[in-house]
């Protein structure tokens, strides 16, 4: 396991302070660290970064994204005079930063939105990260919209919430495993997945180690199975509803480095 996930916010900040005591002992230099920042200003954002510098024990993030792009106002903010792509680029020119990308899990068009906007400032994010299921393939898609464009453009493709939080098991259209596997199957460079507990972890595991590409025709079966529960997104509550949306509930986040 090399590709690791976390966020400023995450835990409070905890979450970058456990990992960073994990990634000591020789272990950071065999690992692809990834984080993300809320902060839309540059000055938010700035002290975001360095305090995940902090917490993470590294002097160097290897892909750093700019979390929650949920709100459509949310590229010409960030690309902004004083946004915080300014901080972005500043840290990585300073080599604090590999990479750059950006995350979000409401709209496809917003996805899309920031896309153009990076486009009209002269920027290529390295990676976009979005939810990708056998759900998402039916309502507000983001495998059908934005997906061939960054595999058109080269941009790193990170697939999350293969399971919505465990939600799409609930309408018994799939299994685990299923889900998993369909997006594994899809033009991915990663796929994020939660690891909560061991039998999540030895559930990955047995995802991985069996994982064949799948033939069309059993694509064709599950999306067929999961159509009527996907239909009006009642299953990827993070697309209708604020319950996944941090930064809706902890507006400061995008103006301040206070957790």
């Amino acid at each position: 396991m090399t590709f690791l996930d976390n966020c400023w916010d995450y835990n409070g900040g905890r979450s970058e302070e456990w990992m960073g005591r994990a990634l000591e002992g020789g272990y950071r230099d065999r690992a692809f660290l990834m984080t993300k920042i809320d902060g839309r200003t540059r000055a938010a954002a700035a002290a975001q970064i360095d305090q995940s510098l902090k917490r993470l024990r590294t002097d160097r993030i290897d892909l750093m994204q700019i979390h929650e792009i949920i709100r459509a106002e949310d590229p010409s903010r960030c690309f902004a005079d004083d946004g915080c792509m300014r901080a972005l680029e500043d840290a990585r020119k300073a080599g604090k930063l590999r990479f750059l990308g950006f995350t979000g899990h409401k709209d496809p068009d917003i996805h899309l939105g920031m896309l153009s906007e990076a486009k009209a400032h002269g920027v290529t994010f390295d990676a976009v990260q979005m939810p990708l299921n056998v759900m998402d393939a039916h309502y507000k898609s983001f495998e059908k919209k934005v997906l061939p464009v960054l595999v058109a453009e080269k941009i790193g493709v990170l697939g999350m919430k293969p399971l919505a939080s465990g939600r799409i098991l609930k309408s018994g259209t799939a299994t685990a495993i299923e889900c998993l596997r369909y997006a594994m199957n899809l033009p991915t460079s990663v796929v994020i997945t939660g690891c909560e507990d061991v039998a999540r972890l030895e559930q990955a595991i047995e995802a991985a180690a069996g994982f064949e590409p799948m033939p069309r025709q059993a694509v064709d079966r599950l999306l067929a199975r999961t159509k009527d529960a996907a239909k009006d997104g009642a299953y990827e509550a993070f697309k209708n509803t604020t319950e996944f949306d941090g930064t809706v509930r902890n507006p400061k986040w995008l103006e301040s480095a206070a957790i």
